[in-house]
């Protein structure tokens, strides 16, 4: 793997931390290549992680897309390689938190929207500027977008390529916290934490039933929660017990 995404450990999550910090983290094929491998080796051995945290390094989560990679003609493994990593991101059996700081633009956007939840910081600009440049999304900005702050504000941001801020992103729901710069770490180390006390298993089978189930019609949504749930994870009666000692004590 190279250092172009760096892996580290925090507490109960895998740091995914884009490393280009001379280029704002701009995400080009070779960074794609190296997220992609720490995905799979995460996928393939989740063994003491509660979640992955995606974040940049440096001034910024990532300036977007490389448009000279662009200009010079990406040569790609496979076609729509880079939807495929985003896709692959996101569907991890795991609570995925995207962590932002500084530039999101674009390409980076829809990267950060892989994310179960995305956790800003003031500092943070987020914007879809694809129009700006004669483009279209193509890695799931259309699709993810819309789901996660509505069709109506994802086609203001579509439509005026406009910058908003973290508080502006809290506020529309593309963010689920906006935490002040000096308390950015603290705060996405506070949410790792509480998400890490709970169950690995109802994590992964509650994303399940989200992802099985988002845009059907309430009964059939119902009836999949009812017929295909996963029910009593292995932990349960561990839990139950340390809660009923902790009641005695």
């Amino acid at each position: 793997m190279t250092d172009l995404v760096l892996r580290e450990q925090r507490g109960g999550a895998a740091h995914l931390i884009l490393n280009r910090p001379d280029k704002l983290n701009s995400l080009n094929v070779e960074v794609f290549k190296a997220l992609d491998d720490h995905i799979r080796a995460i996928a393939a051995d989740p063994s003491g992680v509660a979640a992955v945290v995606l974040r940049g390094a440096g001034r910024c989560f990532s300036a977007g897309h490389d448009l000279g990679d662009i200009a010079a003609g990406e040569k790609l493994p496979e076609p729509n390689f880079q939807g495929k990593v985003i896709e692959r991101l996101a569907g991890l059996p795991l609570p995925v938190i995207t962590a932002v700081h500084g530039h999101c633009y674009t390409g980076a956007l829809e990267l950060a929207l892989a994310g179960d939840l995305i956790l800003a910081a003031e500092s943070a600009k987020f914007a879809d500027t694809h129009a700006k440049w004669a483009l279209t999304p193509v890695w799931g900005l259309s699709q993810r977008l819309p789901r996660r702050i509505g069709t109506t504000k994802a086609r203001e941001m579509m439509f005026t390529c406009r910058t908003y801020s973290g508080r502006e992103a809290e506020v529309m729901g593309l963010a689920n916290a906006c935490f002040a710069d000096d308390a950015f770490e603290a705060g996405v180390d506070a949410w790792v934490a509480e998400i890490a006390a709970n169950s690995g298993f109802s994590h992964a089978a509650n994303k399940r039933l989200l992802d099985m189930t988002d845009g059907l019609a309430l009964p059939y949504g119902l009836a999949h929660e009812i017929h295909r749930g996963e029910g009593r994870g292995p932990d349960m009666q561990a839990r139950i017990a340390a809660f009923a000692a902790r009641k005695k004590a």
